[in-house]
């Protein structure tokens, strides 16, 4: 068996098609920071807010090679085990899969992962060890550090070992067709970091780390501290607010350090009208974006003049959005949402796209055949990006007509 890292000229080629409709999932999508990574053996680790989504996105951020680790339970059956060692991805074992995982498998996957950076691909991790659809950082995992403090002492003075911290920061964790910027931030220089601390206690070095990658993280998202009771509050208000989301943050956190009784009052208030804007039915999109009656009419007007794109779309698209409504029905754990709209979207949309391109040039005259293909290609996209517009749309007319709501809000700030 060959190294994961080795050449797959399939899986090269498949790559072209699975980043093409990654791009397609969202109607932003941005990579910030790349003059950050710098030339060595690398270990990224990744903030997991999105279950397979988190993963997809940094794929498209380059076509070059790239290595995961993901939780070992995954790999539990051997055919699916070998088709994500296929896929390039490593398990990592945790206490929960039994001691006996964590100490006669994952020593193999740590040889492999530090293999992995000498041949300089980039291995991506998410050590909060789980997603969690939160503005916010889980306690960071110590495999990270023990592979990138393995890869020093192997090969540290050849090249330098780097620890890569990446944020993704989603406009939002369920709906597909939103927006997403992936962040790399500054890295640690884990070579320079251990140097002359060789006799020092290892567990200190890692709880140091994890520090610095931790604050590093942070810097990369719009972070609330999530053992902060005030969570929900904090983040309505930063939503309501256009403007950079960090800088909102610190303010209201500084407001409440300063003023806690004003805020324990504000706080209050607030969770009274989001209990109220949900009940009402109303996004939270509607108040950033100030809807006015003069901006719901011309949004009306809008839907008309497309109700006829808009219903072709839906008509032939009906199979993609008929089969998620149904899986998404059945979820459990609503972070998958986006992951299911996209992997349902990857497999049927070509097929009918292609049905469609050979009945056109089969039954009418080739210059209609080429409009219904430009069509069948963007009709699904048409039709989500749509339903997302008529969503806010229909937000906008409450929030107009609901008097009560609106003073609330006024009322808040």
């Amino acid at each position: 068996m060959g190294k994961i890292q080795d050449d797959n000229w399939l899986y090269s080629f498949l790559r072209y098609y699975v980043d093409h409709h990654t791009f397609r999932g969202f109607r932003r999508y941005k990579v910030v920071g790349k003059g950050n990574i710098p030339e060595g053996a690398c270990v990224f680790a990744s903030n997991h807010c999105n279950t397979l989504m988190d993963a997809m996105v940094i794929l498209a951020t380059s076509h070059g090679k790239k290595v995961f680790i993901a939780r070992g339970d995954i790999f539990q059956n051997p055919k699916i085990a070998k088709i994500l060692r296929w896929l390039r991805i490593l398990p990592i074992f945790r206490s929960r899969d039994g001691i006996g995982a964590v100490r006669d498998k994952n020593g193999d996957t740590m040889d492999q992962a530090v293999d992995v950076m000498r041949d300089e691909v980039p291995l991506y991790l998410f050590p909060e060890a789980t997603h969690r659809t939160k503005h916010s950082l889980r306690p960071l995992s110590k495999g990270i550090f023990h592979i990138a403090l393995d890869a020093n002492r192997q090969y540290g003075n050849e090249k330098p070992v780097y620890i890569v911290p990446v944020g993704l920061e989603y406009g939002d964790y369920y709906r597909f067709r939103s927006t997403i910027v992936i962040t790399y931030g500054e890295p640690i220089n884990v070579t320079e970091f251990v140097k002359g601390r060789e006799d020092e206690n290892e567990a200190v070095i890692i709880n140091e780390l994890k520090d610095i990658l931790r604050e590093r993280m942070s810097k990369l998202i719009s972070f609330v501290p999530d053992e902060d009771e005030d969570y929900d509050a904090i983040w309505e208000i930063v939503k309501m607010k256009p403007g950079d989301n960090n800088k909102k943050i610190a303010e209201v956190l500084d407001f409440k350090k300063k003023e806690p009784e004003k805020a324990k009052t504000l706080f209050e208030k607030v969770r009274a009208f989001t209990k109220h804007r949900i009940e009402s039915k109303v996004s939270v999109k509607t108040i950033a974006r100030k809807a006015t009656f003069g901006t719901t009419l011309l949004k009306t007007l809008m839907i008309l003049l497309g109700l006829p794109f808009y219903i072709a779309a839906a008509v032939v698209t009906c199979p993609i959005w008929i089969i998620s409504y149904f899986i998404l029905k059945k979820l459990k754990d609503n972070a998958f949402r986006n992951t299911v709209n996209y992997a349902v979207e990857l497999v049927l949309h070509p097929l009918i796209a292609l049905t469609g391109t050979i009945l056109l040039f089969c039954y009418t005259p080739w210059q209609i055949a080429v409009l219904g293909t430009i069509f069948l290609y963007f009709s699904y996209v048409f039709f989500m990006d749509s339903n997302e517009f008529i969503r806010i749309w229909m937000s906008d007319i409450r929030w107009v007509f609901n008097k009560k709501l609106r003073k609330e809000f006024n009322e808040l700030f």
